[in-house]
Formats: C-alpha cells, sequence, structure tokens
C-alpha cells in the first residue's frame, strides 16, 4: 500500500493509467450532505449551539444570545463548506486488484489498498441507503489516522482503518467489494449479511 501525491490524474480517480490486466469495477464519490451529518457531526453541533444560545436567552443575556447564535451559523457554515469540498475532491475507486482512495481538499493524494490487504471490512447503514464501509488492514502498514482524516474509522488512533464515508446506494458498494474480494481469494467464505456493521469481507486463512 502507498500514498502518492499527485497534479494530474489520466484517469479520473487514480494518478496513472491502470497495468495490463486491472481494470475498474466501481467507483463513487461521498455524499457531502451526509458526509457533514455523519463525519462532521454537524446536526450535534448545531443542536449545541441552539441550547446555548436558549441558555444565554433565558439568563437574560441578548448579547451573549446573538455572540453565540452568530458563532453557530459560522461554525456550521464552516463544516458544511469544508464537507462540500470533500464531496467534490474525493474520489473512491475498487479495481479488481486494489482499492484507491483519491482524498485531500487541498492537497490531492492518492492511497493505494491492494485487496489482499483487506481483512475485514464492516458497513454502518445511514439514513436513505447511504452508509459507511470501514476497512481493517492486515499486517503491518505506515498509514497513519492524520494522513487517512476524515476518511478514517473514528478513534481508531492506533491501527487506523481506512473508511468510505457517506456512500449513496452503500450497500450494493459492500456487495461489490464482497465479489471483488473473493475473486483475490479464491474459495474464500462470503458474508452475504448486509445489516449495518456486517462483515463483508471474505476471511483470510490462518497462517500454516
Amino acid at each position: 500500500m502507498a500514498v502518492t501525491e499527485y497534479e494530474n490524474e489520466p484517469i479520473r480517480g487514480l494518478p496513472g493509467y491502470l497495468p495490463e490486466g486491472e481494470h475498474i469495477v466501481w467507483q463513487g464519490v461521498p455524499d457531502w450532505r451526509v458526509f457533514a451529518r455523519s463525519a462532521l457531526y454537524t446536526r450535534w453541533i448545531g443542536f449545541y449551539f441552539t441550547l446555548l444560545t436558549v441558555l444565554a436567552l433565558v439568563s437574560g443575556s441578548l448579547g451573549g444570545a446573538l455572540l453565540t447564535a452568530i458563532s453557530g451559523v459560522l461554525a456550521l457554515g464552516l463544516l458544511n463548506l469544508f464537507a462540500w469540498g470533500v464531496g467534490k475532491t474525493t474520489v473512491y475507486t475498487i479495481t479488481n486488484r486494489r482499492l484507491v482512495l483519491r482524498i485531500g481538499v487541498a492537497l490531492n493524494k492518492c492511497i493505494n489498498l491492494p485487496l489482499a490487504t483487506v481483512g475485514s471490512a464492516s458497513l454502518r447503514a445511514h439514513a436513505a441507503g447511504h452508509g459507511d464501509i470501514a476497512l481493517q488492514l492486515t499486517g503491518k502498514h505506515r498509514l497513519g489516522y492524520a494522513v487517512l482524516w476524515p476518511h478514517v474509522r473514528p478513534l481508531r488512533l492506533r491501527d487506523a482503518e481506512p473508511m468510505l464515508r457517506a456512500l449513496p446506494d452503500a450497500e450494493n458498494v459492500a456487495a461489490i467489494l464482497r465479489r471483488t474480494c473473493s475473486g483475490v481469494v479464491p474459495n474464500a467464505r462470503i458474508d452475504t449479511d448486509t445489516a449495518p456493521a456486517a462483515n463483508i469481507a471474505p476471511p483470510r486463512k490462518a497462517a500454516a
């Protein structure tokens, strides 16, 4: 697996042309509105500032309430602007050999994850068919939490898990990932359950 910074992409979402025998199986982008709610917690932050504003009004501090409300609007505006930027600059790609995350709002970078390194994956469902897919990698890797953020499973600081965020039709993407991983690991058992947090990648054989 590798992290690559680049300026030009001959194929959308990829830093270079695919080698012979490799082809794109699926490609998609996060829904920025769902990303704002699920990854940046804009609803909770909005509720927090609303509560502070109400408390300031109850205590008789009109100026404090106004300042709090303005701060909340600015904070939510910046978070939604960042989420919009993530939606515009992020491309997730599954090929028959690897998974590629093109991420970075200010500076584009590609993270290449060979499918053979995906030990397991879990689907967390959101409303309207959206969802996140977290990937647990096998072996040693140098993908830090800060490098992956915000495309990373929350609070997994030590062993960072890349995450495909706010995917439309997430169950279908999970099914595609299952089939593709099955092609890399022949005769592996594939869990067909698509419930939230279900294991969707084929298990790895234990070392002899």
